[in-house]
């Protein structure tokens, strides 16, 4: 599924115009992006959790020659889903 798929579900289920549900759905992810952005969890009942997670420096291997490299600290996104939605998924 893609964003434009999910504009067009708001636009049929909710009855709001295809214009508005582009928006509320930009707005949305815009809202999760700043928030994690400026360091906060983001919780949605029933659904899961978006954190922020901090990768220390370590050594890798450039799959190509084999040599070895630094891979630099870095923060990466980490969804965790909720039990509620594992369940659904799993069924």
């Amino acid at each position: 599924m893609k964003k434009a798929d999910i504009a067009d579900t708001l636009f049929d289920r909710v009855g709001i115009s295809r214009k508005e549900s582009i928006e509320i759905l930009e707005m949305t992810l815009k809202l999760i992006k700043e928030s994690l952005r400026e360091g906060e969890e983001v919780k949605i009942a029933s659904f899961g959790n978006f954190v922020i997670r901090s990768k220390k420096e370590r050594k890798g291997r450039n799959p190509k020659t084999g040599q070895k490299i630094g891979i630099t600290p870095r923060k990466v996104v980490s969804f965790q889903p909720s039990h509620e939605f594992k369940k659904q998924v799993a069924h």
